[in-house]
């Protein structure tokens, strides 16, 4: 920025966006988090089906303890969503609260076709 004493990243006026999205990115938990379980869960389900089944080269599972293990997989996934579900809603009550921050500072302000 041209004669400018400060970039956008590092200037005063801007600490407290800097601070909200530093905020949010800390919620999201940094890129492909979600699709690096999901794909571990995929793995878990294909190696789990491959013992039940009894595929040749893998050590064989009975169907109880498969149950049992495809159970806490479930729960796992019903986890992921939760969390997933709740970042949205943080997200959306920021998104609010910023919007209802404006309508605050406007509220007095005249609407531009707004005659006498």
């Amino acid at each position: 920025m041209p004669e400018a004493e400060w970039c956008w990243s590092h200037h005063p006026d801007h600490a407290e966006e800097r601070r909200r999205r530093a905020s949010r990115g800390g919620r999201a938990g940094g890129r492909g988090r979600a699709d690096n379980e999901i794909t571990e869960i995929k793995r878990l389900l294909e190696n789990l089906t491959n013992r039940v089944l009894k595929v040749e080269g893998v050590e064989p599972l009975e169907t109880g303890p498969a149950a049992v293990a495809n159970q806490f997989i479930n729960t796992r996934l019903r986890a992921i969503e939760q969390e997933r579900k709740n970042r949205e809603t943080a997200d959306l009550e920021e998104r609010i609260e910023r919007l209802e921050q404006v309508h605050e500072r406007e509220k007095g302000a005249r609407p531009w076709r707004q005659h006498r």
